[in-house]
């Protein structure tokens, strides 16, 4: 059947061989997963969730009983006080934008500690220019790139003490940057440090794709809110779209009469029948992440053993679930991600071509075959085609498909590589 589904020998011998010498890591990944399924699993027993949670609501969506209920869910798994978890996001992207509206206002300065966020958030802040970016409603920013991969402690220090800094966004996974993503240690450190220099600072972050890799969350250190999306981590692969913020209590407040409006806030918004999937999705959400990170950590060994360069590595200690592949080359870059997408459940036969996308600076190749359209936490692969040509590969509903894909895709960058082996 592997020869059937296009599957060299040689890519499936090696897989199987670099899998072996992963017991030890997927031993870690397995353990993570039991804590984390014991932190979901309490919220909904002491949250008495009910076949009747289940529930839609239409219209204004008054007295939503399971929305609120999953909220409280989301509460308790993130450490937080509160939560705002809507439909209404239509991605981790849009709940930033969402919270950096409700938290800043004209004259206030806003600053980024991980150098510059996301592509898209340029347009959001007005790194490029845009009518409605926070820059034309006369919020000031600011940013400061790790150094090392590592925040610049004396500068962060030196520029909070001679500067009224209102927000401070931190954005740990790596984007499209080659940086490495914040690990939770180094979260708490620089939170401290903020904290004791000014406790007024709103501390934002960006917390896509790093949930349920470790047993805490940015607000278990320090953060005052975070905000992710539903069709990365959180939603297990079943939530078909929304995103959260979650923390300090008036802070979700107001990021519900931002996403609302001023006077209703959190009281309206129809769950339209997706109470059950968003419930489902935390669920499953623990062991998804699981399969993705084993994913991770075989695509890392097994490319690594190929001669790329890979970050990071297999045995190195992970604080998302995304996978770099540094390429090189626009041919490698666009053949794996072709490999990807034939080893999708959707859209097998589509081949993935570098084009411009919304939000985006350069072309992007992404292989995404998915239930749901852009889901980052089924197997997708993508990047953008400049220099160092790196692939960001992240996902795999179940480890077992993601092994299938990382055979597909080894196959199809280059048998001359396999016969170097």
């Amino acid at each position: 059947m592997y020869n059937e589904f296009n599957i060299s020998k040689k890519a499936k011998e090696l897989v199987l061989e670099e899998e072996k010498k992963l017991t030890e890591e997927f031993k870690k990944i397995d353990d993570m997963c039991d804590i984390n399924s014991l932190k979901v699993l309490k919220a909904f027993s002491d949250n008495n969730v009910s076949e009747s949670d289940f529930s839609s609501t239409t219209g204004y969506g008054y007295n939503d009983v399971g929305r609120d209920k999953i909220e409280k869910i989301f509460s308790s798994v993130l450490g937080a006080e509160d939560a705002l978890v809507r439909s209404q996001f239509i991605s981790g992207s849009h709940a930033l934008c969402v919270a950096l509206f409700s938290y800043l206002r004209p004259g206030d300065l806003m600053l980024s500690i991980t150098g510059t966020p996301y592509d898209t958030l340029h347009e959001v802040i007005g790194i490029k220019e845009n009518n409605s970016s926070l820059k034309a409603f006369g919020i000031k920013y600011d940013e400061i790139d790790l150094v090392n991969d590592d925040f610049d402690y004396e500068k962060i220090e030196d520029y909070i003490k001679n500067n009224k800094v209102k927000l401070i966004e931190i954005q740990r996974s790596k984007g499209y940057s080659t940086r490495k993503s914040i690990v939770i240690e180094k979260l708490e450190k620089v939170i401290k440090l903020i904290k004791k220099i000014d406790s007024s600072i709103i501390i934002m972050v960006d917390n896509c794709y790093c949930e349920f890799v470790g047993d805490k969350s940015p607000i278990e250190v320090g953060a005052d809110i975070i905000v992710g999306s539903l069709i990365k981590n959180m939603g297990g692969g079943i939530a078909p779209n929304g995103a959260y913020i979650a923390g300090k209590k008036e802070l979700v407040d107001l990021a519900g009469e931002r996403l609302t409006l001023p006077g209703e806030g959190r009281e309206v918004g129809p769950t339209l029948g997706i109470n059950k999937y968003i419930l489902q999705g935390i669920f499953m959400a623990p062991s998804v992440v699981a399969s993705a990170l084993k994913t991770a950590v075989l695509t890392s060994k097994v490319l690594d053993s190929l001669g790329y360069e890979v970050e990071p590595k297999y045995n190195e200690e992970r604080a998302d679930i995304v996978q770099n592949i540094i390429f090189k080359n626009e041919e490698d870059l666009v053949s794996y991600c072709g490999g990807i997408q034939g080893a999708s459940p959707i859209d097998s036969l589509s081949k993935p071509i570098p084009w411009d996308m919304p939000g985006y600076d350069d072309k992007v190749v992404m292989a995404a075959g998915a239930f749901t359209q852009g889901s980052s936490i089924e197997l997708s692969c993508d990047g953008p085609i400049r220099e160092p040509f790196i692939a960001y590969q992240q996902g795999s509903l179940t480890y077992p498909y993601g092994k299938i894909a990382v055979m597909k895709a080894v196959t199809q960058i280059s048998e001359k590589n396999l016969d170097n082996k």
